[in-house]
């Protein structure tokens, strides 16, 4: 009986993990470890701790290194436009906006990637439920960005949800690209190439826009880079890989739903960032809106038995 309630919790532990100690901390991270570097050399030691430890968990599941050209030129696409220029961006754009903001923004990722796989993918058509959805999630969107849209008034702030949202949209392209190209990849080994490849674009780019590569000085600053690259790449990586195989895919996807939640809370207590009447409508919308496009294939999931 024992043994039997551990293995139907331990999912529910991942879930948490990827969820909320994973992916939903790191807006608070990022925002520690912007006081002392700047976006590119963040992102630069997020992807050398990223890329150590994707390797080593690699080797750790004894997976096989061996890829096919395609699979090859695909995972390093992956690498530049589904990891180093959404994170910098979404690095950059925590310079101007709130951690909490920033997460919510980046819950809209499966709104984008169902656009997009409407015209990618034959068999993600947009629905009832989706369109429906996709409104929902959208008039987020607007009144999130609203308090800063005055006629003749740009702030820095319109500039970093912008930024986000370009993440956002990066993200969701990548989460098309892999599934109509790299299906049937252990997303450990496609990671592995990625994050290498986003390794190698951020020592080239870096140089290019901040000068040099910043050293930090404050062990804060090394924990944060530390937790974002292992616990927020690598082993968010095996996390997500883990759910898939228990819960399937679409389960899995849920936990877009706890990020922003999570992302929300943590600026609030260890950031004092405050939560307006914008922040909380908006991001009961993109969450609904997210909830809403993905009903159809959680009924069908339901409709299957699974528990």
């Amino acid at each position: 009986m024992n043994t039997s309630r551990e293995a139907s919790l331990r999912p529910w532990l991942v879930f948490f993990f990827l969820g909320g100690f994973a992916w939903g901390a790191s807006f608070l991270w990022i925002k520690i470890a912007l006081n002392e570097l700047d976006p590119f050399s963040l992102v630069t030691y997020r992807m050398a701790f990223g890329t150590l430890g994707t390797w080593l968990l690699l080797f750790a599941l004894k997976l096989p290194v061996s890829y096919t050209r395609q699979r090859l030129l695909g995972s390093m696409f992956i690498g530049f436009l589904g990891l180093a220029i959404p994170i910098t961006l979404l690095s950059w754009g925590e310079t101007r906006i709130d951690s909490g903001l920033a997460g919510i923004l980046n819950g809209t990722v499966p709104l984008w990637a169902f656009v997009i796989a409407h015209f990618a993918l034959h068999d993600e058509r947009i629905t009832l439920h989706k369109a429906l959805g996709l409104g929902a999630g959208f008039l987020g969107l607007v009144i999130l960005m609203s308090r800063d849209l005055q006629p003749g008034s740009w702030s820095g702030s319109i500039l970093g949800q912008l930024a986000v949202i370009g993440m956002a949209i990066c993200y969701a392209i990548s989460i098309v690209f892999t599934r109509r190209y790299l299906r049937g990849q252990h997303p450990v080994n496609t990671s592995a190439i990625a994050i290498t490849t986003a390794l190698a674009s951020m020592l080239i780019l870096t140089p290019i826009f901040e000068s040099r590569i910043a050293v930090p000085r404050l062990p804060l600053t090394w924990l944060a880079c530390a937790w974002l690259g292992v616990i927020g790449l690598s082993l968010a990586l095996w996390a997500q890989y883990y759910l898939i195989n228990h819960w399937g895919a679409t389960r899995t996807t849920l936990v877009a739903y706890v990020m922003p939640v999570m992302a929300v809370i943590l600026g609030i207590i260890f950031l004092n960032e405050r939560l307006t009447w914008h922040l909380l409508v908006g991001g009961v919308l993109v969450i609904g809106g997210v909830g809403l496009v993905n009903a159809t294939a959680i009924s069908a999931w339901r409709r299957r038995g699974h528990s």
